[in-house]
């Protein structure tokens, strides 16, 4: 399986499935990660890496950025496009061409705490106004709205009483990658299956 990578600053995901790669843990085959800025951390880590990198600006022409993207993933011969911390909607030539092969983790449960300006911190607050006992860190598929795509997979992280939104969001950032990897490795084995 052939993987794309979305990111805007880190991608602390991104890192991680490399990292799985290279330790034999996940068969997949990176190929190409693309970056909105040239600010990215993620993009040096790629090319320490050996992995094909690049800037696709998004913000003065959109439409022309969805165009090239689709097209350089398509080059790539990508299977299936990974978002790790990318803070862009996709357009709808990707989408269409990626239809139910692009996933995306969000940090909360779906679909009561996604949707648009429902990201980082925010949703973490969200959790702890709702008084939950817990929170979620759900892997979707990525269609034309934010967070609504269908659900992979549910991973639940208990709420410590008296955690502030801060170390809510510290506590599952660092576990995001992890269910990623584990996803990935589930979809490879042909334990998870992918909507046609």
């Amino acid at each position: 399986m052939r993987l794309g990578f979305l990111a805007t600053r880190n991608g602390s995901s991104f890192r991680a499935i490399i990292e799985s790669v290279g330790s034999g843990l996940l068969k997949v085959e990176p190929k190409l990660l693309v970056t909105n800025t040239r600010a990215a951390a993620a993009l040096e880590f790629a090319r320490t890496k050996g992995i094909d990198a690049m800037v696709i600006p998004t913000q003065s022409d959109p439409a022309s950025a969805d165009r090239r993207l689709a097209q350089v993933m398509a080059e790539a011969k990508v299977d299936l496009i990974i978002l790790s911390g990318y803070l862009r909607r996709l357009g709808p030539i990707t989408l269409s061409r990626f239809q139910n092969r692009i996933l995306n983790v969000h940090p909360g449960p779906l679909p009561k705490f996604g949707g648009e300006g429902m990201y980082g911190r925010a949703v973490h607050e969200a959790v702890l106004r709702a008084r939950l006992d817990f929170t979620e860190i759900t892997i979707h598929l990525v269609d034309e709205h934010y967070d609504h795509g269908a659900i992979m997979v549910r991973s639940k992280v208990a709420i410590i009483p008296g955690e502030t939104a801060e170390d809510l969001e510290g506590r599952v950032t660092a576990l995001e990658p992890d269910l990623f990897v584990e996803t990935l490795r589930r979809i490879v084995s042909g334990e998870l299956r992918l909507p046609d």
